[in-house]
């Protein structure tokens, strides 16, 4: 069987031309790699569009008044940013550094929800300067220094505090954050006392609460559990404080497809089972519904993006395995050993070429659990040849390193035949301009 059964998990519209090449945004892979050097990054504009507006459509169909913000850690540029702006989708910001790339895209300030478990001084004192619409308040800590800071500036901020529902949204205990033992959040035994406390604090126009539970979620479940959690608990604050809920922010964290054999569910599953709890429990609550904020991230760019590479050593060891070395890593792309992602890959080269046995796709860091895919089936695979993996837009540039001084790779919007680069390749230069020759 050839490579082709993969092409799904590509970009939309991806194809493969008379010359057994993998096409993307009507684009030559094999000619890109040749172009522009490998490792590659490649984000495919449709897919990123079709995302969006999937989002916006499966939930506003459903509920009255919706927001998409679209979490920038899963990766932030500057044109990207404006892409997301144009299909009306808002920010969700995480540090200074993701604030100034949407200042520089010039994305609408009050359309930013600014996250964060530690946020400096510094970092809220840029918010507040920059009238950012939400800060969504996740300590004791930060309420006090907020307290001060809205008091020196003479300004008045919206805010959401964010609740640790207590659920388990049965995924990777490295991207879960809504148990209680979580580093996130107001935990379950103090959140009446965050309520009590912001509302005393002038500065603060509390607009409702947040939560968030987790990544890679493949069940609405969790989101049921959390949402009726947070309801029950803003009626009693409704009671108790007089707090009107304005605003519900229930995350992100939805599950893609990284593998043919573990298919994720539909946005609509989740967009209904979400907005449709919300509307019970509003009424049964006598709450008024409030706007919901929807926080996708990997789910917006995951299948946009393709990772590319070149082959280099191949290692056959007799009985035990064949190890096919590329040019990048877990540098340009750790979640497969950080997280224990499992991935697909294709001969971008040679895309009907049958398959000949069973490989594991390793890095060239010095390190060895630099392993991208281990046990694939791939054809007979050579030196030079351009190995595409599959649904690699989230993460994989926010998470890349200088390890090994490694330069972290280029990145090509693609559309329509036309490749547009947004982010270049690093330098020698670049890897050694923070030094200090003392």
């Amino acid at each position: 069987m050839s490579m082709l059964k993969r092409l799904p998990l590509f970009p939309i519209n991806s194809a493969v031309n008379d010359q057994g090449h993998l096409v993307i945004g009507g684009c030559d892979v094999t000619e890109l790699a040749a172009e522009f050097g490998t490792p590659l990054y490649l984000y495919d504009e449709n897919t990123l569009r079709a995302k969006c507006r999937e989002f916006r459509t499966e939930f506003e169909t459903r509920y009255p008044s919706v927001q998409i913000i679209y979490a920038g850690k899963a990766y932030s540029n500057v044109v990207l940013l404006r892409l997301v702006q144009e299909e009306g989708l808002g920010l969700d910001v995480v540090s200074e550094g993701e604030l100034a790339i949407a200042k520089k895209a010039k994305f609408p300030m009050d359309k930013i929800y600014f996250h964060g478990n530690n946020k400096s001084v510094r970092e809220l004192e840029m918010a507040l300067r920059l009238h950012v619409g939400h800060i969504v308040v996740d300590n004791f800590h930060e309420l006090e220094i907020l307290g001060k800071l809205t008091q020196e500036l003479g300004v008045k901020q919206d805010v959401l505090l964010r609740m640790t529902p207590g659920v388990d949204p049965h995924t990777h205990r490295y991207t879960s954050t809504g148990s209680l033992d979580s580093k996130f959040g107001f935990p379950l035994p103090l959140k009446e006392q965050a309520v009590a406390a912001a509302l005393k604090i002038k500065g603060l126009n509390v607009t409702g609460l947040h939560f968030h539970i987790g990544s890679l979620i493949f069940e609405p479940e969790p989101y049921v559990k959390s949402v009726k959690s947070v309801l029950k608990f803003a009626a009693d604050m409704r009671k108790k404080y007089s707090l009107e809920l304005q605003e519900l922010d229930t995350g992100g964290g939805f599950a893609v497809q990284y593998t043919l054999d573990q298919p994720a569910p539909s946005i609509a599953v989740f967009a209904e089972q979400i907005t449709s709890t919300i509307k019970k429990e509003c009424r049964e609550l006598s709450l008024k519904l409030p706007k919901l904020i929807v926080e996708p991230g990997r789910e917006i760019v995951a299948q946009a993006g393709v990772a590319v590479y070149t082959v280099g050593t191949i290692k056959e060891i007799q009985e035990v395995r064949t190890y096919i070395a590329v040019d990048g890593g877990m540098g340009d792309n750790v979640c497969p050993a950080m997280y224990g992602e499992k991935m697909e890959a294709v001969l971008a080269n040679r895309m009907r070429a049958r398959q000949a046995g069973k490989v594991t796709v390793c890095g060239k860091f010095c390190e060895s659990g630099d392993i991208l895919i281990r046990d694939i089936e791939m054809p007979k695979t050579v030196p030079g040849d351009i190995l595409a993996i599959a649904v690699s837009g989230a993460y994989s540039i926010p998470e890349s390193m200088n390890y090994n001084a490694f330069f972290k790779p280029p990145v090509l919007l693609l559309n329509e035949g036309k490749a547009k680069l947004i982010r270049r390749r690093e330098t020698l230069e670049d890897i050694i301009r923070c030094d200090i020759d003392a």
